[in-house]
């Protein structure tokens, strides 16, 4: 068996999502949406299955979506991207691993964010790379120079980020935007820029993406999410970009992960990748609106809520809060005595984890956030 994977245990949200299950909890721990997802998009997937062929589309993704991502690009960030330069695949995670595996050799340094994606270190453990870890802290979780400098060495390939960042629904910042470039170029490095979330972003704010920085067009693969931008995240539909010296590699990747991915998903996803800007805006606005229902809610029961300005999180700080509990005993006390399943953000640190801070998924129905929080009246 391979070490890497036989010492790990079950995801923390595939535990308490268990757990939520088996004991009648109101999952807030897991993040999906309890809605359907728009309906016009998930016609066209019903259309494209039974008009279409259901046979391998290609294996980089169809012409369609690889086309209707560079083009939906062009539109909301302004990124110059070539159809070629992108490639389909059955998810975001799977993007990532494909990323890693294509560019990571063994003793090669990577530089990732605490708190992190569960699966970023066991994906970078098995490419046979050394995880150089950054710890981040509440309230603002910043990236600072001395922060960057302190894991840099002259083995240092590549820069994992994940921006919006789950899971503390903070967004990075021009002067940290810029400080990663300036790193990466330094060090001739390439990041790879997981920004499934880029679409999610609250209060005015619009996604930046690494790649538009100075020196990095040529070396940043850029990820993106169907199932996120559409709140339809079972659909497993994702893509890398990148320039045509990466993304040659990446696609060999690819094609010994899942080869390709379901085409009446690409349909659809293509659909909507081109629907019109006030598509993206009411989505926005919806979340914003759940975000502020929760907010305040936990506000009005005595929680300390750390801002939130992007993705389908906030976070209580149970110290400001006067809980007197870390946050595995508190997710594990609030989903075991009130009903209620969140997530301990320590499970997204490997090492020296915060250990104050859990993480609540609004992404909810009014209904389901409103029982919520009738069930947070009680306290430890």
């Amino acid at each position: 068996m391979n070490p890497v994977y036989t010492a790990l245990g079950t995801t923390i949200f595939e535990a308490m999502s268990a757990r939520a299950r088996a004991t009648g909890a109101i999952n807030l721990g897991q993040g999906f949406p309890d809605g359907r997802g728009p309906e016009d998009v998930l016609a066209e997937a019903a259309r494209a299955l039974i008009e279409e062929s259901n046979q391998y589309p290609p294996m980089a993704g169809t012409p369609a979506l690889r086309q209707a991502v560079a083009d939906h690009y062009r539109v909301h960030q302004g990124l110059d991207l070539d159809a070629s330069e992108v490639i389909v695949t059955s998810g975001a995670t799977e993007a990532l691993a494909a990323a890693i595996f294509a560019l990571v050799s063994p003793g090669d340094e990577v530089v990732m964010f605490q708190p992190l994606y569960d699966a970023y270190l066991p994906l970078v453990q098995r490419a046979g790379g050394v995880a150089k870890l950054v710890r981040l802290e509440p309230p603002e979780w910043r990236i600072t120079a001395d922060a960057l400098a302190a894991v840099a060495s002259d083995r240092t390939r590549l820069v994992l980020l994940n921006s919006p960042l789950n899971p503390t629904g903070t967004m990075i910042g021009p002067d940290e935007l810029a400080l990663l470039a300036d790193f990466c170029v330094a060090h001739d490095a390439i990041a790879i820029c997981d920004e499934v979330w880029e679409h999610v972003v609250f209060d005015g704010r619009q996604h930046r993406s690494l790649m538009a920085q100075p020196g990095m067009r040529d070396r940043t693969v850029k990820i993106g999410s169907a199932g996120k931008i559409f709140s339809l995240t079972g659909w497993k539909v994702g893509w890398l970009c990148a320039a045509p010296a990466i993304s040659s590699v990446l696609a060999k990747a690819h094609q010994f992960l899942t080869f390709t991915t379901p085409p009446n998903l690409q349909a659809a996803a293509a659909f909507g990748l081109g629907k019109d800007i006030a598509y993206f805006e009411e989505m926005r606005a919806g979340y914003q609106r759940s975000r502020d229902r929760l907010a305040a809610g936990l506000t009005g029961l005595g929680y300390t809520v750390l801002p939130s300005a992007a993705t389908y999180f906030l976070n209580i700080d149970l110290a400001a809060s006067g809980v007197d509990m870390d946050d595995v005993a508190f997710a594990r006390w609030l989903l075991e005595e009130a009903g209620v399943a969140t997530i301990p953000v320590s499970a997204f640190y490997a090492e020296n984890a915060v250990r104050s801070v859990v993480r609540l998924c609004f992404a909810k129905q009014d209904a389901t956030l409103d029982a919520a929080l009738e069930r947070m009246t009680r306290r430890p």
